[in-house]
């Protein structure tokens, strides 16, 4: 009778237990990164502007954008260095033009503005939140001017 050589068997084994492990892990690793990726909120795309055309005043305007029917308003806050924030209690006045409800509120038309009349610092931080249908909302704005 003759010996039977079952050396080659068990590395071709070895190889492709290796492979399959590999491919699984491959599997498992996608399908988690991919499910994840599915949760991410997309920013919507809107813009606004902050100018300081005189020193006692900062104006924003609302410019649209390719989000812009989801868009329903947005918050003005303007902070100068003593730490003051645009609003009706301050010392600062704020009137608002083109479809804003109220105050510190940015309306939902094109070209609607609010502007902050004040005593103001050097640089002041304005951040601009934009209020969206789908309760959603984004800092549209944070600059100094």
């Amino acid at each position: 009778m003759k010996p039977r050589n079952d050396e080659a068997v068990s590395p071709v084994i070895g190889v492709l237990l290796m492979v399959t492990i590999t491919i699984i892990l491959a599997a498992v690793l996608a399908t988690f990164v991919f499910g994840m990726v599915g949760q991410i909120n997309k920013n919507k795309i809107v813009a606004a502007t902050v100018q300081q055309p005189m020193s006692d005043k900062i104006t924003v305007t609302y410019q649209g954008g390719q989000d812009a029917q989801s868009f329903q308003y947005a918050k003005v806050a303007v902070d100068n260095d003593a730490g003051v924030t645009v609003d009706k209690y301050n010392n600062i006045t704020v009137t608002t033009v083109g479809g804003a409800a109220n105050g510190n509120i940015l309306g939902s038309m094109v070209g609607s503005t609010v502007t902050a009349t004040g005593t103001f610092a050097e640089k002041n931080h304005v951040v601009v939140v934009g209020y969206f249908s789908d309760s959603t909302e984004q800092v549209i704005v944070d600059t100094y001017v």
